[in-house]
């Protein structure tokens, strides 16, 4: 389990035992403070137990010490977490989580867990656009993680659960992508990425191993694989706001291709269109949001992981990650943000949500060959708890027909 699975408990549960302290500026270095922090500097400090479940890792406990900066406008700026859980699966897990927002265009994120049986998760996320006037964004994220709990199913919208089977995800490599506006609303990005994928012995070991159940003629990629493609992408944005749009309207075009003759275990591309809107009602106390996606993965012996995948918290949460995987999927996502009230926690203002939500997808061959009954229908509820201008926790409970799902997680679904 990671680190970022527990991260919203800190939000979402009230505890009496937290505390705030001013602590000089001096002993807080860069990129925990900067130029926006106040001297003294606001910490909130808020020991907490954490209790998780997610479809694949099943139940984790813990508890975590978050220390929460505030700047000089008394908002959230960084937050840091140690953590240390238990889990039946991988054992002792040690954490250390970080995000920093040194100023609005700047962002960074790290990670570093270890688990005394099979995971472990190095991630660095970065974010800058504050290059040619703003006008160039730069993301990179660079990972090095094994997960135990990973599971496959078998191919097409009917594989059934019977066949679940569990592995170890190992991946290490790099993303990295350079995005240049044009005018106002429009933006070109231009990526490149890159992993080398391991499937080890996972940590289920109630779950049959998954070259056990299936062999390489089957699966493409299941003794490991490369993955190193490029892409282009064309964005149109009207959103009021990158990480919690209360209006607005986003359309993305990409299309992305990998090559053996760059290093990659096969010839393959990618195709891939989305739509989002955010429509706000009672000065927007009621926001009504949907997206529509769509993804095509042409090629032979495109590995498994690289082709078409829906299940999850960001795509369909009556399942866990990753459960449906062809060569093409659809999806739509229609949720309600309710804005319940706005109450202080811990000398910390949040915003507190409820959102009903479906979600309906199905993975296919191509999109004239989809039939409705492979269409999968998750109705569910939404907890959301926002501490604005920055971070979002959240818990989504999706109903499918393998029974209810439980994420917990940080950030918007969409």
């Amino acid at each position: 389990m990671r680190l970022r699975h527990f991260l919203p408990l800190l939000l979402l549960t009230i505890q009496l035992n937290a505390c705030t302290s001013m602590v000089p500026r001096g002993v807080l270095p860069y990129p925990l403070t900067n130029d926006t922090f106040s001297d003294p500097v606001k910490v909130v400090t808020i020991p907490l137990p954490a209790i998780a479940t997610s479809p694949n890792e099943g139940l984790t406990v813990g508890a975590l010490s978050a220390f929460l900066l505030h700047n000089g406008k008394d908002e959230v700026s960084t937050l840091l977490a140690p953590q240390m859980n238990y889990n039946p699966n991988f054992g002792v897990t040690t954490s250390v989580f970080g995000t920093f927002y040194p100023a609005a265009d700047r962002y960074g994120e790290f990670n570093v867990s270890k688990s005394t049986k099979v995971n472990e998760d190095y991630e660095l996320k970065l974010r800058d656009k504050t290059l040619l006037d703003s006008k160039l964004e730069l993301n990179l994220f660079i990972f090095d993680y094994t997960d135990g709990s990973a599971r496959f199913f078998g191919f097409e919208a009917k594989s059934p659960e019977q066949q679940e089977t569990n592995y170890a995800d190992e991946e290490i490599g790099f993303n990295l992508s350079a995005g240049y506006d044009i005018g106002k609303h429009f933006q070109i990005v231009v990526g490149e990425r890159f992993k080398n994928v391991g499937i080890g012995e996972g940590a289920v070991t109630k779950v049959p191993f998954i070259r056990d159940k299936f062999a390489q003629a089957e699966i493409p990629g299941i003794n490991g694989f490369n993955a190193h493609a490029q892409r282009l992408s064309i964005i149109y944005s009207t959103l009021d706001s990158r990480d919690m749009p209360t209006f607005g309207g986003y359309a993305r075009a990409t299309i992305e291709s990998s090559s053996k003759l760059l290093g990659s275990a096969a010839n393959y591309q990618h195709y891939e269109g989305e739509i989002k809107g955010f429509i706000p009602l009672a000065e927007a106390r009621f926001i009504s949001v949907f997206r529509l996606m769509y993804n095509q993965t042409l090629g032979g012996d495109v590995p498994f992981l690289e082709q078409s995948i829906l299940g999850g918290e960001n795509t369909l949460r009556g399942y866990g990650r990753n459960r449906f995987i062809d060569n093409s999927f659809f999806l739509c996502n229609l949720e309600e943000r309710i804005m319940l009230f706005r109450w202080e926690v811990f000398d910390v203002k949040a915003d507190w949500e409820l959102a009903p939500f479906i979600d309906l997808g199905a993975v296919m061959e191509s999109l004239n060959q989809s039939e409705g009954n492979n269409f999968e229908f998750n109705p569910g509820i939404g907890f959301r708890a926002v501490v604005r201008p920055n971070i979002i926790g959240r818990i989504d409970l999706g109903f499918g027909k393998e029974g209810l799902k439980v994420f917990v997680g940080l950030g918007y679904p969409f």
